[in-house]
């Protein structure tokens, strides 16, 4: 498709943007040990920049606060770091604006980083209540907005931008359920919307009245008890009178019941309230969260739900995302899972009141350069070699594309009929169709970088010698565990695969052997096809527990609510035709069953890898055949075989 209404030009407040496309700001930690912006953090948005992106909005903290994921604007020292990243910005062809972000702690006194907040209401993220800020602490705080923005203006940037979303500070001031003061900043409306229009107004008078100010404004919290969108109309029409030119549309807390970052996310599944601001005021809107594809984008803006499209983890995944849908190369984009990987780095840290700088890597599942954009690019070999790779999963491919990208020959041999490994069945389970997307991705670009494929075609050691290449890289996956389980070869005993693949029927009531990430998506599988009695049985003390954090209690909630049986603890000691035998803490039970689900994990298999040492002069093992893992390990290792080759 054509996407003219997402590659055409948009000017806001001065600043021409080349197209509707906005970077949203998002913490890596990849900012130097003094807080400043090196050669790490420049290359990754530069690479943004180049990438296409119109308009990019990055993080920075107004006032000290202890946590080192992103860089500091509350003193003059921090301002020569800037010049360096605007001018690359810009150069690229990129506007750029700083947000000003006020998290949970900050450094009041001292160095100790403490939880503040407008009243003291237990934050349930963090688990505890924060210390009411008084009022002179509250003015130290506008003062800092002003004086941060007046130094991202002398750092060269467009604009700044004022986050009041995701439960943090001046979010809580302005929610009923954390703002509990009874002086000028608690109470109606208006006293809670008082620190950040105060701030708005000192940024103003600080940086100037044409610096154009942006507000990223948690729309409709998602909290029981707070605000919605209907409450947004005087909020948006006193923004629009303090001078604020573009309204960066939010939803949620971290701590929200409903995710923002989840799979199970329709894509562009808050567009509509993009739409609801954009009918209740006369400022241009941003939409935003789950919208990873060009496609989608070009929907909310053909509909008229936004002004501009807000890309956020889709461009780490692929910073070329624009210029590849501009240029008609969509099948290349590498999608974003809405994983959550990247996410939970980030949100761990804020766990810490004192990480080291320059510890945190906000890692990216499809993408190994995220973050490593500084480092030099795989140089060319000093000779065309032939390499084979063993295996089409992630691991593999990734292998492949990287080695034939830099000039070797490069060919992909695989059993099976088409690429993607185990990635084929892990793409079948409710929420998990972008994993096709990315199969499909990777073989577009593998094939774009010389590769050759060929399908339906095991590979043995003596074929490799036969073929001599003169290296080999051996990507062939983990088998399934079958554990030492009396009946286990019974009738009524099926892979989680053969499940989720279709080759195998369920019928009755269902066990599933294994609470990890398979196992769950799995009877999450059966219930969206109708299966009522599903027991879930777990060897350790929680279920999901290789499943994300952040993404964790999104994913049981279903299973709960889908009435899915949990049973942690447990150990099974024998299968039969009419049930599981357990011994769950000491004591020995039986679980009905006509079905039972074998879902204990993967296990690399060491003999698979040494029956080819000697089948080639260089033999690299990557992925889940060296260890069962996970995509991001795949990738990963992949990329770095590949460019060592």
């Amino acid at each position: 498709m054509t996407f003219d209404r997402l590659f055409s030009p948009f000017t806001v407040a001065g600043m021409a943007l080349r197209n509707r496309v906005v970077m949203l700001p998002m913490s890596t930690g990849f900012i130097e040990p003094d807080e400043t912006a090196g050669e790490r953090f420049i290359r990754f948005y530069e690479a943004r920049a180049e990438g296409g992106a119109g308009l990019i909005l990055i993080p920075f903290t107004p006032m000290r606060d202890g946590g080192h994921v992103e860089p500091g604007l509350y003193d003059d020292r921090f301002i020569p770091s800037l010049r360096p990243l605007t001018d690359r910005l810009h150069a690229a062809g990129a506007v750029a604006a700083a947000q000003l972000i006020l998290s949970y702690f900050v450094i009041l006194k001292g160095d100790t980083p403490e939880l503040v907040g407008p009243s003291p209401v237990v934050n349930r993220l963090l688990r505890a209540a924060p210390r009411e800020l008084t009022t002179g602490e509250i003015q130290l705080i506008v003062g800092e907005f002003g004086r941060a923005a007046r130094r991202a203006r002398d750092g060269g940037f467009d604009a700044v931008e004022v986050l009041v979303a995701a439960g943090y500070i001046l979010n809580r001031f302005l929610s009923p359920i954390s703002n509990t003061r009874t002086d000028a900043y608690g109470g109606s409306l208006e006293n809670r919307m008082r620190i950040i229009l105060e701030a708005i107004d000192a940024i103003r008078a600080e940086a100037g009245r044409d610096f154009p100010v942006i507000c990223r404004l948690n729309v409709e919290e998602q909290m029981p008890g707070g605000h919605t969108i209907a409450d947004m109309k005087p909020v948006l029409a006193a923004l629009e009178r303090h001078g604020v030119a573009l309204i960066n549309t939010y939803t949620g807390w971290h701590e929200s019941p409903v995710p923002t970052v989840a799979p199970s996310l329709p894509k562009g599944a808050f567009a509509h309230l993009s739409e609801r601001i954009k009918a209740s005021c006369n400022l241009p809107v941003i939409a935003s969260n789950r919208i990873n594809d060009p496609a989608t984008a070009e929907a909310i803006l053909a509909g008229g739900q936004a002004d501009l499209i807000g890309m956020g983890r889709a461009l780490i995944a692929d910073p070329a995302l624009p210029n590849k849908a501009r240029e008609g190369r969509e099948a290349e984009i590498t999608p974003c899972l809405a994983c959550s990987q990247c996410l939970a780095q980030i949100m761990s840290a804020l766990y810490q009141t004192r990480p080291g700088a320059g510890s945190i890597r906000s890692l990216c599942s499809v993408n190994p350069l995220a973050g490593r954009e500084w480092e030099p690019p795989p140089a060319a070999p000093a000779r065309k070699r032939r390499v084979f790779v063993v295996g089409a999963g992630p691991g593999g491919m990734t292998a492949a594309a990287t080695a034939a990208a830099r000039g070797h020959d490069v060919t992909v041999f695989d059993a099976a009929g088409a690429p993607g490994g185990r990635l084929v069945a892990a793409a079948l389970p409710p929420f998990k169709e972008e994993i096709r997307t990315l199969i499909e991705s990777q073989h577009v670009r593998a094939r774009q970088a010389g590769v050759r494929f060929r399908f339906d075609h095991p590979v043995d050691p003596a074929f490799v010698e036969r073929g001599k290449p003169d290296a080999l890289v051996l990507a062939t996956g983990a088998d399934p565990l079958c554990p030492p389980i009396p009946g286990l070869d019974g009738p009524n005993v099926i892979p989680a695969e053969d499940v989720l693949t279709g080759r195998r029927a369920v019928r009755g009531r269902t066990v599933v052997i294994g609470g990890g990430s398979v196992g769950c998506e799995t009877a999450e599988f059966l219930l969206e096809r109708g299966v009522k009695d599903v027991t879930i049985l777990e060897m350790l003390g929680r279920m999901a527990d290789n499943v994300v954090p952040t993404y964790r209690p999104f994913f049981l909630g279903r299973l709960k609510a889908g009435e899915v049986k949990f049973s942690t603890r447990t150990t099974v000691t024998g299968i039969t035709g009419g049930g599981v035998n357990v011994e769950r803490e000491g004591v020995a039970e039986v679980v009905p069953a006509d079905t039972v689900i074998l879902a204990a994990g993967y296990r690399a298999d060491p003999r698979k890898i040494e029956a080819f040492r000697r089948a080639a002069p260089e033999v690299h093992a990557v992925g889940d055949c060296v260890r069962a893992r996970g995509i991001q390990e795949a990738v990963e290792e992949g990329f770095a075989v590949g460019a060592a080759l």
